[in-house]
């Protein structure tokens, strides 16, 4: 029978309580730190459950990076195929290697090659499950006592949460709206010391929308260099960009200072259910050296259609985000999203009644019109948004339509200028 415990420490046998140390709160350290105030998806739930369940209209989701669910942004046919016919093989029901099935390997190394004045080999290669793996491995692999690690704000927040986990410091350095969402160089020069042992670049960008020049990576490649530092290139959007935006991969810049390129399916391929990442070592000058079944076919057979019809989708939400929300006086947006499946705007409180801050913004917003946005606090932005326009046409324009009554049903009364 299973004991009882009461307030004065003695069980329902007349023996002291045991203490169950394993649930006690975590109130501080690494746990907390890594807790629901990095997780977007914690965040997300809680403004979604500020909607109204009363309202007729169907929630419209402009905080999701997962657009799969959507008939338009269906997978490829070939893809599907690809992973049916590894599966009717039944060689692939085993445990594979710890870095990939070695076919894997190689169709990665070569399509990545495509990009590079240099070509990779399976062993620059290892594949893992998902994106998310992805920084796991190479956040623990880096966090060795006393080092830091330099991230991008605004940012993607598993990093620092897997930072947190591996008691790896963070410090933050800028990225300029007015620019483009560019690296503060100066700023990242200037938080680097002797034991910063990485810097962290996302492009195209999640959660800004923009798109770095081939001449921006250089200046980032050569800072990097004099810093002794890697860079860890974030690329899992790579290639998702839109009007004359041209994806140039870090790796290009390898031989100048060694490149982790983090990749995945999920987003080019729209597929983040399939839990298909990998690491891509760019590092020709082997500065590194001391310190899955289906893949083959995906990559190969996945025609370029495919790919121009979504990206051409997703230029077209983008357009469509980025001309409406210039009608919406109470939000700025800084730079057209030029790449990915987001655009970060700021909040303008000073014109809005009664909101807070961007959390409110958000919750209040979900309450009353069932639009669900994502707060840049999140993100390391407060009082700004991040948008996604990954997402049917009318559907973004409804949601912004309700962004705008939103503000309009909040604005401050007897501003000069209105909004």
């Amino acid at each position: 029978m299973a004991t009882t415990h009461h307030q004065d420490g003695i069980n329902g046998n007349g023996h002291a309580a045991a203490e169950w140390r394993f649930a006690r709160p975590a109130k501080e350290g690494a746990l907390a730190a890594a807790g629901d105030t990095m997780s977007i998806r914690a965040v997300r739930f809680r403004i979604s459950a500020s909607g109204d369940a009363r309202d007729p209209r169907p929630v419209l989701p402009l905080a999701h990076g997962d657009p799969s669910v959507l008939p338009a942004f269906r997978t490829a046919a070939e893809a599907e195929e690809a992973v049916a016919a590894a599966l009717r093989t039944g060689k692939l029901n085993c445990y594979p290697a710890g870095v990939g099935l070695p076919d894997a390997r190689r169709a990665l190394a070569k399509h990545l090659s495509r990009d590079l004045p240099y070509d990779l080999s399976s062993d620059d290669i290892f594949l893992t499950a998902g994106g998310t793996q992805a920084i796991e491995v190479v956040i623990s692999v880096l966090a060795q006592p006393g080092t830091n690690i330099l991230l991008p704000r605004p940012g993607y927040p598993n990093y620092e949460a897997r930072a947190a986990l591996n008691n790896l410091e963070v410090r933050h350095f800028d990225l300029i709206p007015e620019k483009g969402w560019e690296i503060d160089i100066d700023s990242l020069e200037s938080i680097a010391d002797k034991n910063t042992t990485a810097m962290v670049i996302i492009n195209p960008n999640n959660p800004c929308g923009s798109v770095y020049t081939r001449e921006h990576l250089a200046k980032v490649a050569e800072a990097a260099r004099k810093l002794g530092i890697l860079v860890i290139a974030d690329e899992v959007y790579g290639n998702l960009v839109f009007g004359d935006s041209q994806f140039i991969p870090m790796g290009v810049f390898g031989h100048i200072a060694p490149v982790l390129s983090i990749g995945s399916l999920s987003k080019r391929w729209l597929v983040p259910g399939w839990r298909f990442g990998w690491v891509a070592a760019c590092d020709p000058k082997k500065i590194l050296q001391e310190t899955k079944g289906a893949l083959p076919q995906i990559l190969e057979n996945t025609k370029e259609d495919f790919f121009k019809r979504i990206i051409g989708l997703l230029e077209e939400t983008s357009d469509i985000c980025y001309r409406e929300i210039k009608d919406i006086k109470c939000i700025i947006c800084p730079h057209k999203p030029e790449g990915s499946m987001f655009v970060m705007v700021k909040l303008n409180l000073y014109l809005l009644e009664g909101i807070h801050d961007d959390i409110d913004f958000c919750c209040k917003l979900a309450k009353e019109e069932s639009v669900i946005l994502c707060p840049g606090s999140v993100l390391g932005m407060k009082n700004w948004v991040r948008i996604t326009f990954a997402i049917d046409s009318s559907s973004l324009l409804d949601g912004l339509e309700r962004i705008k009554s939103f503000c309009q049903r909040h604005k401050k009364k007897n501003l000069l200028n209105g909004i």
